[in-house]
């Protein structure tokens, strides 16, 4: 198992998650985060700090679609090791459905 960063990050990315990890497994792009799904150590401690309540363990029926674009991007965008600042406008999208034609290819910064 492993765990899965899904929709209600895209255009949220608020990174609390990225602060607990103890493996350093998440990866930043534009307006979206992933979980490298080799590195993660299944330990759980970044999804009850995920504000959005983005992150789910793959085994769930949810995460299903978003475990292949974690893996995807894990191998493409750059590792971030520590919280950055959310979008200004973070709140605004949290909770918004269909997000998920928004989630921009591009790496975001570490």
């Amino acid at each position: 198992m492993t765990y899965v960063v899904t929709e209600n990050c895209i255009r949220c990315k608020y990174m609390d998650c990225v602060e607990v990890c103890p493996v350093d497994c998440f990866y930043v792009g534009e307006n979206f985060l992933v979980i490298h799904p080799d590195e993660c150590i299944d330990c759980g401690v970044c999804e009850p700090e995920c504000p959005a309540e983005a992150i789910l363990p793959d085994s769930d029926d949810r995460a299903a679609d978003w475990a292949e674009i974690n893996r995807e991007y894990s191998q493409q965008w750059p590792n971030i090791t520590r919280k950055g600042e959310a979008p200004a406008d973070a709140e605004e999208w949290n909770g918004k459905p269909n997000k998920r034609d928004l989630l921009s290819a591009n790496p975001g910064k570490p």
